[in-house]
């Protein structure tokens, strides 16, 4: 047992560092937003783009990314996004250069399916790196970092990117030498897998520790709820995120864009805290009655934001951000359950479902720019209403099979 504990440390260890990698370029995704509404002069509506190009690339690529790591492995698999990654990090260059949206949008997209393989590689390769009953507790703690990522992303966008709000070629000149870093980051990650050992879990050696099913894949009941869960929570999160600054600078309170940046920097630790937390109330409480509770508590959350004036509102705003931040890892794990050698299938299904991000935050951003922001957070108390069936009802398989499925 030790040995085997062993040999997945490692492997384990710098997966997560993978999480971080993505969180990071989530963060700076949302403060992205608000500064090329003002350096490029676009509306919120046309700069939601920005969200359907990265969450647009996990949907095409991410079936290709799965079926590809079932033939390669998931080693490959990691190298070939963190490959994609660095080249669409360097590609702002040029698009900064260019002061282009659309040269924006094609680097994003190119970035974004990079993080597609990634993320599909490490949350199912993470679930099957130790005993089936604690996947969700593995995969909430390495989100953690995916937390501390999205920390610091919008704290360095908002640190850097509206430093000089009046020159707007100065501050697409930061954002370029920005991401060249990231880039360089990435390519020395991409060094250590190519150089490390990691074990390869296969279909045959996941059936060993979960029983196999030769049932079709959508006949799993709690795979497909949490194919749509996911898919609305990440349409949630996104959205919820994407408006945030301009949520806070049009509520009349004297925030500007920098203080909004650090304010949503404050939800991304508030985020980081939640998963980590959760990661450890998971010992104790079963993951799909704390996702019900964290479901709920988002509803409520949600109703203060769209209808309360003065700070409790952008507080409130913060505080979905700590209730939301076990929802995506739980889902995930929940959906996985007991799917054995159909899990990397199962897997690029779970993130195709992303694509929630890219198309209903578009709905959040016609709603805001013929409403207000505030009426566009009914879109994500819809979605958490989504999680809280699948918490309660949508993650429990079929019951005349519910006896071959572990317990989790």
């Amino acid at each position: 047992m030790n040995k085997t504990k062993n040999i997945y440390l490692l492997p384990l260890a710098l997966v997560t560092s993978l999480f971080f990698l993505w969180g990071l370029s989530y963060g700076l995704l949302d403060v992205l937003n608000k500064h090329f509404q003002e350096t490029l002069n676009i509306t919120k509506q046309r700069s939601m783009w920005l969200q359907a190009a990265y969450f647009g690339a996990y949907f095409l690529v991410a079936l290709p990314a799965g079926i590809f790591m079932q033939r390669a492995g998931y080693k490959k698999g990691i190298i070939a996004g963190l490959l994609l990654y660095a080249i669409g990090a360097v590609l702002f260059y040029p698009s900064a250069q260019a002061a282009s949206f659309t040269f924006f949008l094609i680097s994003l997209f190119i970035l974004a399916s990079g993080l597609a393989f990634l993320e599909t590689a490490a949350n199912p390769y993470v679930t099957v790196l130790g005993p089936a009953e604690t996947s969700a507790f593995r995969l909430n703690l390495s989100q953690g970092f995916n937390g501390i990522g999205s920390f610091l992303g919008p704290l360095i966008g908002g640190a850097l990117f509206f430093s000089d709000e009046e020159n707007g070629s100065g501050e697409l000149e930061t954002v370029r030498f920005v991401y060249l870093i990231i880039a360089a980051v990435v390519l020395f990650v991409a060094g250590l897998f190519l150089r490390t050992p990691m074990p390869e879990v296969r279909g045959d050696e996941i059936e060993e520790r979960e029983m196999k099913s030769s049932r079709s894949l959508f006949s799993h009941r709690h795979f497909v709820w949490a194919v749509v869960a996911q898919f609305f929570y990440v349409a949630a999160q996104v959205g919820i995120a994407a408006l945030f600054i301009n949520y806070c600078t049009e509520k009349g309170l004297g925030i500007t864009n920098e203080r909004a940046a650090y304010f949503l920097s404050g939800a991304m630790v508030l985020f980081t805290v939640g998963r980590f937390a959760g990661a450890g109330l998971m010992k104790f409480i079963q993951p799909e009655k704390l996702l019900s509770i964290n479901a709920a508590a988002n509803i409520v959350l949600c109703f203060v934001v769209i209808f309360s004036p003065g700070f409790i509102s952008i507080y409130s705003l913060m505080a979905l951000f700590f209730f939301e931040s076990i929802m995506f890892p739980t889902i995930f794990a929940l959906g996985l359950r007991g799917l054995g050698a159909k899990t990397k299938k199962a897997s690029s299904f779970i993130i195709m479902s992303i694509v929630g991000g890219a198309i209903v935050p578009l709905l959040m951003g016609w709603i805001a720019e013929h409403h207000s922001t505030s009426y566009s957070y009914f879109v994500p108390l819809f979605c958490f209403v989504v999680v809280l069936y699948f918490a309660i009802s949508g993650h429990k398989p079929n019951r005349n099979h519910e006896e071959i499925l572990p317990n989790a």
